[in-house]
């Protein structure tokens, strides 16, 4: 058995404004090749082949594209209570108290925000598909999410101590943080804002990472970075920035670790010059991919 947080058990979803649904569920539908499993009159729920009810909810809203949280799914009905009070306690605060979720997906959750204004619902109860599967050149599930920090270390502090999560790796421009045995569902990018740094989508394997790069290509979306592979979580890799400047990722082979894995430092993540992952044939990121990991902030409220 690995380290698990005792209050969260998975990554289950992310929530966005966009300005646009019917283009953001053209793209996410045709190119980037998730099903609609819900809508409502001003929202899109769109699902993997896997067992979670949505991976990305899409919310029309007038102006640029923000995130409104990021959903986690509890362990147990237990941990609600227990991170609605560890939240205040770290110095954030509780933004919707425990209760039913009224959006597609149901369940019963609790938000929260850390200091910095980064959102959080943590779901327990929440609808599963009982066709989950692998297919092909189709997202499975949420790999991790990576969100911005001004302040990596007091983020991280906040991680910890409200849902339990803990460090697999630091690097010297981010913190990896786990809660079962994906070597991370969460990641801290170490700079001056605390926005959306992108979201990651699991794919069954490699070629379905390097398919999806082609049919990204085909659709006039470049490779932002890419192709290669991470140290930390040692998973391959394709950036792209989507509409409205969300950056996303395919990924697949991420490492799967247990209690007998280290946590790596700054010291022992580090490339020969010119490299900057495991195989050295990628360019760095690009100069667009680094201006739109910086433009998704999250909502003020909810």
């Amino acid at each position: 058995m690995t380290h698990a947080s005792s209050r969260v058990s998975a990554l289950r979803s992310v929530a966005l404004n966009v300005p646009d649904l019917a283009t953001a569920e053209s793209f996410y539908t045709t190119t980037w090749h998730l099903d609609v499993v819900a809508r409502t009159a001003d929202a899109i729920y769109l699902r993997g082949t896997g067992a979670d009810h949505h991976l990305l909810a899409l919310h029309q809203a007038a102006g640029d594209a923000q995130i409104r949280h990021v959903t986690l799914r509890a362990r147990d009905a237990s941990a609600l209570d227990a991170v609605a009070q560890a939240a205040v306690q770290a110095g954030g605060q509780v933004l919707q108290a425990k209760a039913p979720v009224t959006e597609p997906g149901g369940g019963v959750a609790v938000t929260v925000a850390d200091p910095d204004g980064r959102i959080f619902q943590l779901v327990y109860g929440d609808a599963l598909h009982a066709d989950a599967h692998e297919a092909k050149d189709k997202p499975i599930r949420l790999a991790h999410a990576v969100l911005n920090s001004h302040h990596v270390e007091d983020t991280r502090g906040f991680m910890e101590a409200v849902f339990d999560f803990s460090l697999s790796d630091r690097t010297r421009i981010m913190a990896f943080m786990r809660c079962n045995s994906d070597h991370h569902s969460v990641a801290l990018g170490d700079t001056d804002n605390d926005a959306l740094n992108h979201i990651a989508f699991l794919m069954s394997d490699l070629d379905s990472v390097m398919r999806g790069a082609g049919r990204m290509k085909d659709a006039g979306f470049a490779t932002e970075w890419g192709p290669g592979r991470h140290g930390p979580g040692d998973n391959a890799f394709n950036y792209f920035v989507g509409p409205f400047d969300v950056v996303i990722e395919y990924t697949a082979e991420v490492e799967q670790i247990d209690d007998s894995y280290q946590a790596g430092q700054p010291t022992d993540w580090t490339w020969p010059p010119g490299r900057v992952d495991q195989w050295g044939i990628s360019a760095p990121p690009s100069a667009r991919l680094k201006e739109a990991q910086k433009a998704i902030v999250f909502v003020s409220s909810l």
